[in-house]
């Protein structure tokens, strides 16, 4: 499958191996050195078109890359070709409904902030999700939704009734570091990260090494998320990593991203 990042967005597509080595600009930007990213260098060279997931089913099925550090789980591929990956984008594109008004602000540290990128929810009747401040009910599934869900879960055996849609018109639009541990996850299940558009950097930090001064020196894990892409965050990984989207201005592309999750019902 190709990684090229849509129409007239190739020039935008990070180049060699996922997950690599930070650059000496990335380096700059985090302080820190070389991402380390325990097993994933050695298991990449050996992956095969019949792995899955480690909680998935056994499916033919898209060749996986797995990322492994202390307390870090994930599993990357490169999903849908490029053809339906664009058709699918073009879809997003002109179909979702991002918020608007009051929604477009979130709570961060008692104050509010603008958002730097538009946002939408859908999902199952009946569900609610609270993040940054703003609790929230979902619309209900579109078609193009549906259709990136269900391949989601034909080759992971995972199921999910809830998306997070960030949007990105360019590179000055970003998501800081946070973890994904709502209340409102199902206890264990693993989030689906499935990227369309341009292709941006995405970091994993671990918590104990983040502020001036942290606890001690772990790593940061640089991947780009390819057009097309589906990066799957196993447990534990949201509950010792932080990640971010951070900026990039010299990538001029819009960028959408979809986060499928497990809500656990909203009690009467």
């Amino acid at each position: 499958m190709s990684l090229l990042c849509g129409d007239n967005m190739d020039r935008f597509l990070v180049k060699g191996a996922v997950g690599g080595l930070l650059g000496k600009r990335e380096q700059e930007q985090t302080g820190e050195g070389p991402a380390e990213l325990g097993e994933y260098e050695e298991s990449t060279r050996k992956r095969t078109r019949t792995e899955t997931p480690r909680n998935g089913v056994d499916l033919v099925g898209p060749s996986w890359q797995h990322i492994r550090a202390e307390g870090l789980d994930c599993d990357y591929t490169v999903l849908f070709g490029k053809a339906e990956a664009d058709q699918i984008f073009r879809e997003l594109e002109q179909e979702v409904e991002y918020f608007t008004g009051a929604l477009t602000r979130v709570q961060v540290f008692g104050k509010w902030h603008s958002v730097p990128r538009k946002q939408a929810t859908y999902g199952d009747a009946g569900l609610t999700y609270t993040f940054s401040g703003l609790t929230l009910s979902p619309k209900p599934w579109i078609p193009v939704l549906e259709q990136v869900r269900d391949r989601v879960s034909l080759v992971t055996g995972q199921t999910f009734n809830f998306v997070l849609i960030n949007r990105y018109k360019d590179g000055c639009d970003h998501i800081g570091e946070h973890r994904d541990d709502e209340r409102e996850l199902a206890p264990g299940s693993p989030i689906a990260s499935v990227s369309f558009g341009a292709c941006r950097d995405f970091f994993f930090r671990h918590k104990d090494s983040r502020g001036k001064n942290p606890s001690r020196r772990v790593k940061v894990v640089r991947l780009p998320l390819a057009h097309g892409s589906l990066l799957m965050m196993n447990h534990p990984t949201n509950t010792h990593w932080y990640h971010s989207l951070p900026v990039r201005k010299k990538v001029l592309a819009p960028r959408v991203n979809l986060t499928f999750r497990k809500i656990l019902p909203t009690k009467k």
